[in-house]
């Protein structure tokens, strides 16, 4: 007589195949992928120790925080010390701060590498193309603290700019200390730097743009501009969408280095951000790492809100230019 484990086994064969079939299927996907997925297994654990993991200490934020209690072991502090930053008024200075920056760097800095690319693609001559964009790439590469040290030698009061000033007009015009002039070198110095950088991906896309619909929109008597305007801007619009959601994610991150070294006395006031702020106040004073975690995590909160409706007015216009 059969077992009543052995008649169930006859009885559903289903149920034995089933786990043979995915099984069989997960050793098929290994076996062709395995290297793929070996090659990401440092990417993912960088992004679990340096990014998802230190998340767990943003609790210092409802917390009074201090090193000999430990993150779980400081005492609750509720909404304290958010609602210390609210009734903050250089909170509210700085987060203007933050926002103006942050929309012209967007303004400027966003479509800037889309026409870059643009312009790129259509060079006629590929070895001119090829040098360009290998120097439009070097910058990238340079720290900040370089940067600064070109713009200072440039535009500082004994600068070469103020030397051809001075000797044409008699006088000179304090770029990097006068707070009318530092959001446009704020700006003017991040295009510089990125444009070439940021306009890879663009390159990228525009490569995919079907070229039999240039050679029969020529046919059919367009002009470039009409080209550009019907063909490659829509070809690469999904790119620009997805590009333009992510950006908005580090919106309130206005690069931390290059207000570190550009900012001082003369015009901290325009030039504080959300970030040199946290560092001031977190890192610079002692034991103010609550009311540092607090501002970052309501900068964080903004920050996502803006994605989140950025990814659905992307998906009203382009069911494809959503993140998700």
């Amino acid at each position: 007589m059969k077992s009543s484990a052995s008649q169930s086994i006859y009885a559903n064969p289903a149920q034995v195949q089933v786990p043979v079939r995915k099984k069989r299927k997960f050793k098929n996907v290994m076996k062709r992928y395995g290297s793929l997925y070996a090659l990401f297994v440092p990417v993912l654990a960088y992004y679990v120790i340096f990014h998802y993991a230190p998340m767990i200490g943003g609790i210092i934020a409802f917390k009074d925080y201090n090193f000999m209690d430990g993150i779980y072991g400081s005492p609750w502090a509720g909404l304290k010390h958010f609602n210390r930053f609210i009734e903050n008024g250089d909170f509210w200075v700085v987060f203007n701060n933050t926002i103006v920056l942050a929309f012209y760097r967007t303004l400027f800095g966003f479509p800037a590498p889309i026409l870059f690319a643009v312009l790129m693609y259509e060079m006629r001559f590929a070895k001119w193309r090829r040098v360009f964009q290998t120097i439009s790439y070097l910058p990238h590469f340079v720290s900040w603290v370089v940067v600064y040290g070109l713009m200072y030698n440039f535009f500082s009061e004994t600068g070469l700019i103020n030397a051809l000033l001075k000797s044409a007009f008699g006088d000179t015009v304090p770029f990097l200390s006068s707070t009318e002039y530092f959001r446009t070198m704020f700006v003017g110095s991040a295009l510089w730097k990125e444009i070439g950088w940021n306009a890879i991906i663009f390159l990228a896309a525009l490569t995919k743009v079907d070229p039999h619909l240039y050679e029969a929109s020529a046919m059919d008597g367009a002009n470039r501009m009409q080209r550009l305007w019907h063909i490659t801007l829509p070809g690469i619009r999904s790119v620009i969408s997805i590009m333009f959601i992510m950006s908005l994610g580090g919106l309130l991150s206005v690069s931390f280095e290059q207000v570190l070294v550009m900012i001082n006395p003369q015009v901290s006031s325009v030039a504080e951000v959300l970030d040199y702020y946290i560092y001031r106040v977190g890192l610079l004073n002692i034991n103010n790492f609550s009311y540092a975690a607090a501002v970052g995590f309501f900068r964080s909160v903004i920050a996502l809100l803006l994605v989140v409706i950025a990814n659905r007015l992307a998906k009203k216009i382009d069911e494809e230019g959503g993140i998700w």
